[in-house]
């Protein structure tokens, strides 16, 4: 079949092309375990050891990302995007997997188109969850009102008071 250097590079093509130039190394920095698909043989879930880092959308071909792709993504990249920041008031109940909603978005990414996976940060640029933007980034910077991230996972009600002020 295919070797493990094809993959990686695969993969790290994949994750470039959607999070941006360069982010590939950051969320695949060495060797990872790929699970493929029993019904189609096709790539499926990314880990890095025990540690999922994504999931590869198979409608799509693009990844979702778990927590820790998420903080990948944010802390190993010189220059962040398909990021979104939420307002101290809406940063415990996105923590606990709650959707974050346009009147609580205090900046986001304009490179943001709707269904983007997008990575939710508070203020101080620490990771609250991961979800699919509903709004473009612009949209979700001048919109009052209306719903801006699907919300798929947040850090857990016992990160809460690590995450906000």
């Amino acid at each position: 079949m295919y070797n493990s250097e094809f993959i990686l590079d695969k993969l790290r093509g994949i994750a470039s092309y959607q999070f941006g130039a360069g982010v590939g190394e950051a969320l695949f920095p060495n060797q990872v375990n790929v699970k493929f698909s029993g019904k189609t043989g096709k790539i499926r879930s990314i880990y890095d050891g025990d540690e999922l880092i994504a999931i590869l959308r198979p409608l799509d071909g693009y990844f979702s990302l778990t927590l820790e792709g998420a903080r990948r993504l944010i802390e190993d990249t010189s220059k962040p995007k398909y990021w979104v920041m939420a307002s101290s008031e809406a940063a415990p109940f996105v923590c606990e997997g709650k959707n974050l909603f346009a009147k609580h978005v205090l900046d986001a990414d304009e490179d943001i188109r709707p269904r983007d996976e997008v990575v939710i940060v508070n203020s101080e640029w620490r990771l609250l969850a991961v979800g699919r933007a509903v709004l473009s980034g612009v949209e979700m910077k001048s919109f009052k009102s209306g719903l801006a991230v699907s919300v798929r996972r947040g850090v857990g009600k016992e990160k809460v008071n690590e995450v906000t002020l």
